[in-house]
């Protein structure tokens, strides 16, 4: 892969001066290769990505938790299934009932239509997750997760959109537990999550397994996690994280030197 560091705003007061990693692909190489360097798709054709604080679960660490099976238990009545993008129904009701969701959950401009269609029709996705509610003879969508997959390497959990009728029951929390739970079985090595940068995105560290990219490589320390997500929402008077000296006994080695040895990344 060719990385390339595209500049981001300075701040001179703190001597701050970033580059966000954006990487591309060279010959021979697929998406889970840049999956498991800590990089998301940063666009629908698959053709750049971006490096970020990246959730995944390693499904071979997965066992429920006992909040895990609780959460299952609610929704037993509901079939899961995995559909390729190419045979999925894409219909005008879907369109309609997903961009409603969207802006209830995300905001007006993050899920405008265009973008939608443009999503359903490019390679980053490649399967719907469909959830089912059956009752009887009788069966009712409650939900769909937009999907890619690199089989057997990873699957990358991208957009859930659900019925807005049930955000008080715990229907977005079970589609995601549900997942994990699906692609264990299914043999994949990692379930990758999105980003965790806010307290609001916590919740997705309750699975057994869990890691994220903590710049130099992939993290278990959930501690480490929730300190700089703590630090991402105070706010810091420190420029970098390697400089602030409460970080530091998350380093390997306790130190920035020996911390680095571990890195995902080198230059020959």
């Amino acid at each position: 892969m060719r990385l390339v560091f595209s500049e981001a705003p300075p701040d001179y007061s703190r001597y701050l001066y970033p580059y966000i990693v954006w990487a591309f692909p060279e010959a021979g190489e697929t998406p889970a290769d840049f999956f498991a360097r800590g990089f998301l798709p940063g666009s629908p054709r698959l053709d750049r990505f971006y490096l970020c604080r990246n959730l995944r679960v390693h499904l071979k660490a997965f066992a429920p938790s006992s909040e895990n099976r609780r959460i299952l238990r609610k929704f037993s009545n509901v079939e899961v299934q995995l559909i390729p993008r190419l045979e999925f129904d894409y219909s005008d009701d879907r369109r309609r009932r997903w961009l409603l969701f969207a802006r209830e959950r995300f905001g007006a401009e993050v899920m405008p239509e265009e973008r939608l269609s443009r999503l359903m029709a490019s390679p980053v996705i490649s399967h719907v997750l469909q959830f089912q509610l059956i009752q009887g003879e009788e069966r009712r969508e409650l939900g769909c997760v937009l999907m890619y997959l690199d089989e057997p390497r990873i699957a990358y959990y991208y957009y859930a959109f659900y019925d807005l009728e049930h955000l008080s029951s715990s229907l977005g929390l079970y589609m995601m537990t549900s997942a994990v739970a699906y692609f264990a079985r299914a043999g994949y090595g990692y379930l990758h999550l999105g980003t965790c940068y806010t307290t609001s995105a916590l919740y997705k560290i309750q699975f057994s397994g869990i890691e994220f990219f903590n710049g130099a490589r992939w993290s278990t320390d959930l501690d480490e996690l929730k300190f700089m997500v703590r630090r991402n929402v105070e706010g810091s008077s420190r420029a970098h994280l390697l400089e602030d000296p409460d970080y530091s006994r998350f380093l390997t080695g306790g130190s920035t030197s020996t911390h680095g040895l571990g890195s995902e990344f080198r230059v020959d």
